[in-house]
């Protein structure tokens, strides 16, 4: 089966997530601050991987992390996906939050005591690999204003390294492109955690014959071979018992 969204034009879909992320956002003002939950650009992207022998303890023990942030009522939407096709991260997990302003992340919930929780549950059994803040860029997306992906099965996930100077030319001639764009197609700019110019690419669908299904989509512009140094396509599975304040889409 096709994605729904193909043959819908990214103004009527972006009107739809639009829609869509607005009744949620009605539901968490309802208990939270305006400092928390004003939307804006920014999306904190981390990715951690069980010790070697502890996976079972450390999905337990983060599963537990999670059930803390809903008993605090942390506004903060978190997605959990794990990495299913990859060279090197296969089974770690991507763990983030989207559609934040600067003050909303500066002030999350119980800090002190998410870090406690953090240290008792889930470090004695899992790694931490990078934690990064991007930027959402509607210019460049097919999406709902703010970057908060559709909580979908399943999801693509790209990593574009730039060459130094090949900004300004990389996002032209992406945004040249974006009125075509056929689905849901999140861009983000690493804005602090990592080496720059780095951008990645979310597109959520709901399986993975889908992703394949639309795999001729995965390439950019012939404009910008010579601007990238590296770019690295995975796929990732949303993993539903692992959310906070996301309530996954039907199948």
């Amino acid at each position: 089966m096709k994605h729904r969204w193909l043959g819908i034009g990214c103004i009527a879909l972006t009107l739809l997530l639009v829609a869509h992320t607005g009744r949620g956002q009605e539901a968490q003002s309802k208990r939270s601050s305006d400092a928390q939950t004003g939307r804006g650009p920014y999306a904190r992207i981390a990715i951690m991987r069980a010790l070697d022998g502890h996976g079972v303890e450390w999905e337990e023990g983060y599963i537990r992390h999670l059930d803390w942030h809903r008993r605090v009522k942390d506004p903060f939407n978190w997605y959990s996906y794990s990495v299913w096709a990859s060279t090197e991260r296969q089974r770690w997990i991507i763990y983030a939050t989207f559609g934040h302003t600067a003050s909303s992340l500066n002030s999350p919930i119980l800090p002190a005591d998410d870090e406690r929780d953090n240290l008792l549950n889930v470090l004695p059994h899992a790694q931490f690999l990078g934690n990064w803040i991007y930027e959402y860029l509607p210019s460049l997306s097919c999406g709902n204003g703010h970057g908060v992906p559709t909580p979908v099965g399943r999801a693509e996930y790209t990593t574009v390294d730039l060459k130094l100077g090949s900004v300004k030319a990389f996002e032209a001639a992406l945004a040249a492109e974006q009125p075509r764009l056929p689905g849901e197609t999140l861009w983000y700019r690493l804005v602090v955690g990592g080496e720059q110019p780095r951008y990645i690419r979310l597109r959520p669908r709901v399986s993975l014959a889908v992703i394949l299904d639309e795999r001729a989509d995965q390439s950019l512009p012939e404009a910008v071979n010579g601007l990238i140094s590296k770019f690295t396509v995975e796929t990732l599975n949303l993993r539903p018992n692992m959310l906070v304040n996301v309530t996954p889409e039907p199948q």
